[in-house]
């Protein structure tokens, strides 16, 4: 990481270790492609969610939060463990969330 925090990996690939706390790593089978259009959405939601925050609004707020999820969802950081799931579901996990993610007009950025 850039900011100088210590990050490891487990043994497995399943975790990220950050300053002593445990994050589920990204799907490692993730396409390059669907993973940067993954990343970006991602990071446009966060930064949804900050600008949101700061003006009080309280329904972007929630609505960027949910582009937050289905982004972390669709790179298997949240939702059913990727380890656990069979090729087609995790294509299916990524599709579903970027096909949400990209038909949502008001939330392209």
């Amino acid at each position: 990481m850039s900011d100088g925090r210590s990050v490891e990996r487990t043994g497995d690939g399943r975790w990220l270790v950050v300053d002593g706390r445990r994050w589920r790593a990204a799907d490692p089978d993730l396409p390059d492609d669907v993973r940067a259009r993954l990343l970006h959405h991602l990071g446009a939601a966060r930064s949804r969610v900050r600008t949101a925050g700061r003006a009080g609004d309280e329904v972007a707020v929630a609505e960027a939060r949910e582009r937050v999820r289905l982004a972390k969802t669709g790179l298997g950081e949240r939702g059913p463990a990727w380890w656990g799931q069979d090729a087609d579901a995790r294509r299916t996990r990524w599709e579903s969330a970027l096909a949400r993610l990209d038909g949502d007009v008001r939330g392209r950025g």
